[in-house]
Formats: C-alpha cells, structure tokens, sequence
C-alpha cells in the first residue's frame, strides 16, 4: 500500500517540476483518440520543444496546486492531458490547434502561462499570432524605417545642394 502512495507521490513530484521548469502547460481533451494519433501528435509537437503526457486528473490536480497553476485545477477533468510548452508557445498552440482542426478528437481546453491561466478562447487566440521570426523581423523593421528615413534626409541636404550649384554654374555658363 506504502509502495502505491509513493509512486503517486513521485507522479505529482515528476508533474509539478515539468510544470514549473515549462513556458506554459496547454491541457487538451483526446478522448477517442487512437494510440497512433497521439503518437503523431507527440511527434509533431516535439518539434516546437513540447512534450504532450497523460497523468491521472487527480495527481495532475495535485501538482498543479502545488506548482502555484491554480487555472489548471478546473479544466483537468476527464479524459484530459498536458502539454509542456518549452519555448515558443505560440508555437506549440498553433502545432494543437493546427492538429484539432485534422482530428475534430482533440479538443483544447485551456492551460497556463507561467501563473496566468487561459480559456480554450486564449489558447486559440495565442496560437494565431505570428510566430516568434516573424514578430522579431517586425520589431526589426520598426526599428529600421526612422534610420533610413533620417539617412535619406541626411543625403538629400547635399544632394540638393550639388543639384543647386550645378544649376547656377550652368546657369553662368549660358550667360
């Protein structure tokens, strides 16, 4: 008996690092799904540095009061599993939204952003932002277009004044 509480006490240890060492925790429905869809699932969000793991509700509840992921306590309730999100979360919501749209199975049902806790709404609306390039090279280009603006005008004022003089010798020359 002493052995089963252990176990479910490493489970809630093992769960409450995963969500306190992730950006975000998603938490998603698969009921239904098969074991090969899930697979694939996990394969795909891999990419984007995301793990996508099923634990009891009852244990994740556990670790997810204990890790200070109070948002969580409501949604883990069914069939339901994580998804820890280690870097680019917009990513990885888009990777599960992307996937829900091609399996009707998977359905979001919230999560967490650091203590932050998202509606299946949020999720939804975090993975329809542009990704984390796309943003930047944005930001970048933001910050660029006052330089080559101010380099323009600084060019133009001797520009303008060579334009200037050539005209008036010019002008000289044909009187």
């Amino acid at each position: 008996m002493s052995n089963v509480r252990s176990e479910k006490l490493a489970v809630v240890a093992l769960v409450r690092k995963k969500l306190e060492s992730a950006d975000a925790a998603i938490i998603t429905e698969y009921r239904g799904m098969t074991v090969a869809a899930l697979s694939e699932l996990r394969h795909n969000l891999r990419e984007f540095g995301a793990e996508y793991h099923i634990y009891k509700n009852t244990l994740a509840r556990f670790a997810a009061r204990e890790a200070g992921a109070s948002g969580l306590e409501d949604i883990l309730v069914g069939p339901t599993a994580i998804t820890f999100v280690h870097g680019d979360v917009a990513a990885a919501a888009k990777a599960l939204k992307d996937y829900a749209k091609t399996n009707p199975l998977l359905v979001i049902r919230g999560g967490v952003v650091g203590s932050l806790a998202l509606s299946a709404k949020d999720v939804i609306v975090l993975a329809d932002l542009p990704s984390r390039q796309v943003m930047l090279a944005n930001f970048a280009g933001l910050l660029q277009a006052p330089l080559v603006k101010t380099a323009g005008l600084l060019q133009a004022l001797p520009r303008n004044m060579a334009y200037g003089l050539k005209a008036l010798i010019d002008q000289k020359e044909a009187a």
